[in-house]
């Protein structure tokens, strides 16, 4: 039984679109990319929808009534929590280049 080939520009498309993939995942942090853990999957989740909600004021708006806090606390409050999971990331990055985070220095 012979097999159907797949047509030249079905190949083509598919490169052109991994080529893409392969370019918005070097452009940008929070498109991942095939070697991605997911905590750090997850931590750019997190602080994305941080960012985004302080900087759509409705949005930041409805959840401040929600919780009938001031906007200006938790506005800084998300402000923390975007920044600090981005320390977190760096922090475990540099971890992973550095190696075994277990080693207790004496000095």
């Amino acid at each position: 039984m012979v097999r159907p080939q797949p047509h030249p520009h079905k190949i083509a498309d598919k490169l052109r679109n991994q080529q893409e993939l392969e370019r918005l995942q070097a452009k940008y942090i929070g498109t991942g990319h095939p070697d991605i853990s997911s905590w750090e999957w997850r931590t750019n989740i997190q602080r994305d929808t941080y960012s985004s909600i302080v900087g759509h004021r409705p949005l930041l708006s409805y959840i401040a009534l929600a919780e009938n806090e001031p906007l200006v606390k938790l506005r800084a409050q998300y402000i923390r929590s975007a920044t600090s999971a981005y320390d977190d990331l760096l922090a475990n990055d540099y971890d992973q280049r550095m190696g075994d985070t277990n080693v207790m220095y004496n000095f």
